[in-house]
């Protein structure tokens, strides 16, 4: 019996995650009070080695999970004290609050952002400029939205129409039953469209992806590391566009550059049009669904673009937190389109609230760092290189850990310990300043290296559209190596040239 039930606890330990990652997970576990109670010192950088693995692995088990079981036990072997954890909450509160309703207020604006990128794909006609004005706009409602908002509405547009052009392809009707998984009963004449089909979704859908991390470096509500940087410096939302402005603004220019060249000279995979017969099956569709529009339905848009408009002006003018805002459109919008049950609002909370839970477990291990010193000779190394070179170093610092880890927390980890430094007086403001800039935009500009380093990237890799268009980690990591190079290229020559 007893051995039956340890078996059961051990399968049941993170679910259907390999084996041998379970079993390091484990080793982590044991391993970590062994090393703390030789080194302290030691057991803090094993510790954000660890961390660091369950973000690189986040497609084998979400990090939550075994982050936070390296954080609890961090906590519980006195590497960090409960009060220093609850300090770092209560530090980026703004942030938190951001994730929670600001995304969720986004998700009652679908039906508008549905409707624009739907009239988008079937009303330009070429791929080169239906695909720079599928970054542009990703770029721009990524600036003053919410990057996985963005993608998740792009995502859903892309399976929406890859739905009914399979089921069509498959000799059904739109309102038949039909699993769009199964290409078996795709008929012969339509299998070379659905592949050519499946590759300008993927190129589309990866140009998008990128525009959501071209506007989201620009403004403080772009990425939640924008917002806790701002925060921390005392940007509002003018200030923080303004700074970042002299990278942000030619790696935006750069990064539309490598888009229409991609597509003009067919490189990495992209360049792929949309046949003529799909198009029309779109096209046939769409047109179906406009005539069943109601009154009711078309309200519904009507008040969203009211209240796309009042959040822009209200960021804009910083009328309030950036959190409260979004509660602002949460009322506004649930009152005004009829949706006044609780489960109708609770799944508006779905997308960001898991995400938000892990972000307080990055602050648990930000307070060892903090506690346990770690990263303040590093720190100290970089601060007494030439101070022009400062601001390039923390850009290519910060760039290479986003790609391998999660941007959110290096950024959180570097602006605390340069703000440490303003505080002593080891270093100014107008250089704090530039170091701000710098990790800002170097967690933002090279993370589209791969999945990891994005959230929109890991929220596309994971979603329901990524393997219907066979696209895959190894698939995104290619096709997002040019943008990668140009992004990262551009935004260190003028972190380097104009910033230090």
């Amino acid at each position: 019996m007893g051995t039956t039930l340890t078996s059961a606890l051990y399968q049941n330990f993170l679910g259907h995650a390999p084996e041998w990652y379970k079993k390091t997970v484990l080793a982590f576990l044991l391993i970590n009070p062994v090393i703390f109670m030789i080194s302290p010192f030691t057991a803090g950088w094993v510790l954000i080695a660890e961390f660091i693995f369950t973000l690189a692995l986040a497609l084998k088990c979400y990090p939550l999970q075994p982050g936070g079981l390296l954080a609890l036990e961090a906590v519980i072997i006195g590497m960090v004290s409960p009060a220093s954890v609850y300090h770092e909450v209560e530090g980026n509160l703004p942030v938190i609050l951001l994730l929670v309703f600001m995304v969720a207020g986004i998700y009652f604006m679908k039906d508008l952002l549905l409707f624009v990128f739907s009239k988008i794909l079937l009303t330009v006609r070429s791929k080169v400029a239906l695909s720079l004005l599928f970054s542009l706009v990703a770029a721009f409602l990524s600036a003053f939205l919410d990057a996985l908002t963005v993608t998740a509405v792009i995502i859903s547009v892309g399976v929406g129409f890859f739905s009914v052009y399979h089921k069509v392809a498959s000799g059904k009707q739109y309102h038949h039953e039909h699993n769009h998984q199964d290409d078996g009963e795709v008929q012969q004449t339509h299998r070379s469209d659905l592949e050519q089909f499946r590759a300008f979704l993927r190129s589309l859908l990866m140009h998008a992806a990128v525009g959501t991390a071209l506007g989201g470096v620009c403004t403080q509500v772009g990425e939640p590391q924008n917002l806790l940087i701002a925060a921390r410096m005392g940007w509002h939302f003018g200030e923080f566009f303004m700074h970042m402005a002299p990278v942000s603004i030619p790696v935006l220019f750069a990064g539309l550059l490598t888009c229409y060249l991609l597509e003009k000279k067919h490189w990495f995979g992209y360049g792929a049009t949309l046949p003529d017969r799909v198009r029309q099956i779109l096209f046939d569709f769409n047109e179906a669904e406009q005539k069943k529009l109601t009154q009711q339905q078309r309200a519904k848009i009507i008040l969203q673009a009211i209240a796309a408009g009042l959040l822009v002006i209200c960021l804009a003018f910083h009328l309030a937190e950036v959190g409260l805002i979004g509660l602002m459109v949460i009322v506004l919008l649930t009152a005004g389109n009829g949706i006044v049950e609780e489960h109708q609002i609770g799944k508006a909370f779905e997308e960001a609230l898991p995400f938000t839970a892990l972000l307080v477990v990055f602050f648990a291990i930000v307070g060892v760092i903090h506690e346990q010193h770690l990263f303040t000779g590093i720190i100290d190394y970089v601060l007494h290189m030439e101070k022009d070179a400062q601001p390039g170093m923390f850009f290519i610092a910060n760039g290479l850990l986003s790609m391998i880890s999660d941007n959110v927390f290096v950024a959180t980890v570097y602006i605390d310990e340069v703000m440490h430094a303003f505080k002593i007086g080891q270093i100014d403001r107008a250089h704090l300043e530039a170091l701000a800039i710098a990790i800002n935009t170097g967690t933002n500009l090279p993370s589209v290296a791969t999945p990891n380093g994005q959230a929109a990237f890991l929220f596309l890799l994971t979603s329901a559209l990524a393997p219907l268009i066979r696209l895959s980690y190894g698939t995104m990591v290619w096709m997002a190596l040019p943008y990668t190079i140009v992004m990262g290229g551009i935004g260190y020559l003028m972190v380097a040239l104009f910033i230090a």
